[in-house]
């Protein structure tokens, strides 16, 4: 007997033996239901047996077929319209049986809903986990079994991206078994482990349009305002997701070859795609739509077809919610610092992340893997909401990652079994820096500390740093000329003085001056505002800010020293020395991009405790530079190309192009 034939026949033993364990599961659980509760009865021995054969045929056979009509019932209220129509097809099932009692339809919807809960906790407990299912529809779907691969097509590659997670935090996270998975893929030598740096918007918005589409030009934050158009532009609102890709997009994405998209913001032209915010259909005007191959809503098809899914997901999202409402007494109790508010909604909020849309999304690959598609990004966003309300390293943060490698070793066994051989790599979009909220620290939000300063006269103010003594000798000779409020504009855009707009993003916050079109310079800002630079200068919180000046060009002011871009030349310190290398030609490159800011703020980083206050109510956040927020990191197949240096996302589409057209895919 050959090596594929004894893997056939062992397959095909474990197939049958998973039926009849089913088999057994739902008629204890029918007799179980006998007994417990009122309006179901069943007298006979062999009605169990009859009622489960025929519940399994339902819920295998009849089941998907009707959900293919019925899925966005199901998708909307999360799998429990599943229930409700399941369970009327199991009303008629059950009353079909003789002798078996079915009072009403709330029973059967009872009947249902606990032989879903039976079936789920016998498979944790037995260890039939999802890679079985997998296999098994892998063998009777695909277009050929795992035996006859055809080698003529190249191997499929699955992008992985963890968001917000450093490389810093992978580093320590590998070495402490918060993600074995991973460890066991550089014990082994079979992956190797980079860091990579990202551009001054060190956010998924950058990062991903950058990696997906190879450009992130004029993306200046997680939000921003656009002058000319007085709106503020935000990556997860669909419509402004619609429009970064439509200005990004060339119908040449990392993924417009039979790729596909899940979880993102961006499809990066891919032609199957599923909760990626840029392609949110239903909520989009016509000229923005994507074309979707698939049916709208097939990616979830494969997760609500099975009731235990529901089930599973929705037990685990309770656990979730206790163990955020635990995390968060635990912080309290123990006074924990630095932290933020984590009441009202968030707790019951917090699983979409880490719970819903982390299974929906493995689910989903699963079903890319079965149709053998080319290539694959998919984003984990659990890990990135929890730190941002918990910290990079607290314990439920870690509990987040441990979770999220545990479905990394799932689907790269499932990748053993798929009908074609597939590379995973792993990368995230940035990191994060830990630190105490701006305005909780200095008990005023930037905005309202830009507000102040500019929404009336001066404070006479003197002494202070260097720098921002030398601006205000500037301002003072400049002589002050008034400024006129701009009251027209729609209402969306909250000012925080006349004529003044603060946006913040993370350790980003970007000042625009709306009375004046395009960038305002330096020197008009001197004369109209002129407590406003050196206020910020020399304020604790605010590490360094970039200007325009009409005679140098470019400008990063800091505390203690400048630093002009275009010539090099610095007055005392360098504002940019304890951001490394390549600091100062992505600020450079912001400065070049149409709706960069009149003024772009920085926040503090001390180096000494590793932390920086971000300017929105987070603990660990991102957004600029200073600390591991500018490291992401990236884990892939040793064989592949070894990517060198990589600065920028722009650069990680470039690397993953390179990959893919070794392994010979074809360009789009």
């Amino acid at each position: 007997m050959t090596e594929a034939e004894r893997g056939r026949l062992l397959r095909g033993g474990r197939t049958i033996a998973r039926t009849a364990l089913v088999l057994l599961t739902v008629v204890l659980a029918l007799r179980v239901m006998d007994v417990l509760l009122r309006g179901f009865s069943m007298s006979s021995w062999w009605q169990p047996i009859i009622a489960a054969l025929l519940l399994s045929l339902l819920t295998n056979v009849v089941w998907p077929l009707v959900l293919r009509v019925a899925l966005p019932f199901a998708l909307f209220t999360l799998g429990v319209g599943s229930f409700l129509l399941l369970g009327a097809g199991a009303f008629g099932v059950l009353a079909a049986v003789p002798g078996v009692q079915v009072s009403s339809l709330r029973t059967a919807i009872l009947v249902v809903l606990g032989i879903s809960v039976v079936n789920a906790l016998v498979s944790t407990a037995l260890a039939i986990d999802e890679d079985e299912i997998f296999f098994r529809r892998a063998l009777g779907r695909s277009r050929c079994g795992p035996d006859q691969v055809d080698e003529r097509e190249p191997p499929g590659v699955i992008f992985l991206q963890v968001d917000g997670l450093g490389y810093d935090v992978v580093r320590r996270a590998v070495r402490d078994g918060d993600m074995p998975t991973l460890a066991r893929w550089l014990a082994a030598g079979s992956h190797t482990l980079t860091g990579w740096q990202t551009d001054w918007s060190s956010q998924t918005g950058a990062s991903v349009s950058g990696i997906l589409h190879g450009s992130n030009h004029d993306i200046l934050g997680f939000r921003w305002y656009e002058k000319d158009r007085d709106h503020v532009m935000a990556c997860a609102h669909p419509r402004d997701a619609a429009e970064i890709e439509r200005r990004h997009s060339d119908g040449r994405g990392l993924l417009a070859v039979d790729g596909a998209s899940h979880g993102n913001l961006f499809t990066g032209d891919a032609p199957h795609f599923t909760m990626t915010m840029s392609a949110v259909s239903m909520l989009l005007p016509k000229g923005l739509r994507r074309r979707h191959t698939d049916r709208v809503g097939a990616g979830y098809y494969a997760y609500f077809a099975n009731p235990v899914n529901a089930v599973h997901t929705l037990g685990a999202a309770l656990m979730d919610v206790f163990r955020e409402l635990s995390a968060a007494a635990k912080q309290r109790r123990a006074g924990v610092r630095p932290r933020v508010k984590r009441g009202g909604i968030y707790p019951l909020a917090r699983p979409g992340t880490t719970v819903i849309a982390r299974d929906i999304v493995v689910s989903a690959v699963l079903e890319d893997m079965l149709a053998g598609r080319s290539v694959v990004y998919a984003d984990f966003l659990g890990y990135d909401e929890v730190a941002h309300h918990s910290g990079i390293e607290r314990f439920d943060s870690l509990a987040v990652l441990r979770a999220i490698d545990q479905q990394i070793g799932r689907l790269y066994r499932a990748a053993k079994l798929a009908p074609r051989p597939y590379h995973l790599v792993v990368l995230s979009d940035h990191g994060q820096t830990q630190g105490w909220a701006f305005a909780d620290r200095f008990g005023e939000s930037v905005e309202q500390l830009v507000g102040r300063l500019c929404g009336g006269p001066a404070e006479e103010v003197t002494g202070g740093g260097p720098i921002a003594q030398r601006l205000r000798d500037r301002a003072t000779r400049a002589g002050r000329i008034e400024h006129r409020p701009r009251t027209d504009g729609p209402t969306e855009v909250t000012r925080v003085a006349p004529g003044v707009v603060v946006t913040v993003s993370g350790h980003l916050a970007m000042v625009s001056f709306t009375d004046h079109e395009g960038r305002v310079e330096l020197e008009t800002i001197e004369r109209e505002y002129p407590e406003l630079l050196p206020a910020l200068v020399d304020h604790t919180g605010v590490g360094f800010m970039l200007v325009r000046s009409k005679e140098f060009g470019p400008v990063v002011l800091g505390r203690d020293g400048l630093r002009r871009l275009d010539s090099g030349f610095v007055v005392g310190e360098d504002p940019l020395t304890q951001f490394g290398p390549h600091a100062a030609e992505l600020i450079q490159r912001v400065d070049s991009f149409p709706h960069c800011a009149d003024v772009m703020i920085n926040s503090r980083y001390d180096p000494e405790t590793d932390e920086a206050s971000p300017f929105e109510p987070h603990v660990g956040s991102h957004g600029g530079f200073g600390g591991p927020q500018e490291r992401g990191f990236l884990i892939h197949p040793r064989e592949f190309e070894p990517p060198g240096e990589l600065v920028g996302a722009e650069s990680l589409h470039k690397l993953f192009r390179l990959w893919l057209t070794k392994l010979g895919h074809p360009q789009p």
